[in-house]
């Protein structure tokens, strides 16, 4: 029979598409590691990984075998962290999957002072803008805006509506003047977003009195994350449309400025999601310090 340590071990590659990020993840030695999913193959008699000095993908066997045991290994950690309360306290792992501004705005800012309260409760935090699943990528959390969420998962608001503004250095202002319409920017240095799921660049989008404005604005400058974009924005590179928590402080302090407000587009505010099933108690204590208070 094929030991379950094997087939962890097999998961735990194909997930990290690493063995060097696997071995880690496991407390052994690559070369370990290795033996063990030779072993693995040996005993299945079937070539499972595709390995190159750069990357490790599965094969055609080893992906069919991978989503049919990683989704059993999740169940199994969940009913183990559930076990594990018997002692008395919450305990275990809680992975959590949130874009960038979410772990800046929402996740962080609430975990941060929750922590001390629960000693025996570990947290792992994943900034991520790709649209994943959560139960194929081990994760117990995941945090998107509320019109992202799957419809199978159990979601809970953590945050009111998320307003975008577009906003630019004074300087850059005083010496191009300010767009009087979203379709203006096309004319401006207009600082871009990498979309990583598709790849493509995140089209800036506005809405007034019914009437929505889709607009593909170019830049000198692209980036996949916010923070970087924000950065660049202060240091007067360009324009930057962003949710306004992000850059609420630096309108206040008169370091960026807000323009086009009237046209400014509203998504439904950031949730928490996850499966049904398995929920653990250190789980459960995380959704509710992360739940927006009132809710």
């Amino acid at each position: 029979m094929t030991r379950f340590d094997e087939l962890a071990a097999f998961a735990a590659v194909v997930r990290e598409r690493s063995f060097t990020r696997a071995a880690a993840q496991m407390g052994i030695s690559q070369s370990a590691l290795s033996q063990t999913i030779r072993a693995l193959e040996r005993r299945l008699e079937l070539k499972l990984l595709n390995r190159t000095t750069r990357s490790v993908s599965p094969t055609e066997a080893g992906e069919r075998l991978y989503l049919t045991v990683a989704p059993r290994f999740a169940d199994i950690e969940a009913e183990l962290a559930v076990l594990g309360d018997l002692r008395g306290k919450p305990a275990g792992t809680v992975r959590i999957t949130a874009t960038e501004t979410a772990v800046q705005t929402v996740v962080w800012p609430r975990l941060q002072p929750w922590l001390s309260k629960y000693p025996d409760i570990k947290i792992e935090i994943s900034s991520d803008n790709r649209f994943i699943d959560i139960v194929a990528e081990r994760f117990d959390i995941g945090v998107r805006l509320g019109g992202d969420v799957a419809k199978d998962m159990i979601a809970v608001r953590m945050a009111p509506d998320m307003r975008m503004v577009v906003v630019g250095n004074p300087y850059y202002f005083a010496r191009h003047g300010q767009p009087r319409t979203p379709h203006d920017l096309t004319e401006y240095d207009c600082i871009c977003l990498r979309l990583p799921t598709h790849g493509g660049l995140l089209s800036w989008e506005f809405k007034r009195r019914g009437k929505s404005a889709n607009v593909q604005v170019t830049g000198r400058l692209v980036f996949n994350t916010t923070e970087l974009i924000v950065s660049a924005a202060l240091a007067g590179h360009g324009l930057a449309w962003v949710p306004v928590d992000l850059v609420k402080e630096s309108i206040a302090e008169g370091r960026l400025t807000a323009v086009l407000n009237d046209w400014a587009v509203t998504y439904p505010g950031h949730h928490l999601y996850y499966p049904s099933r398995g929920v653990s108690p250190a789980l459960a204590l995380v959704v509710e310090a992360l739940r927006e208070p009132g809710t």
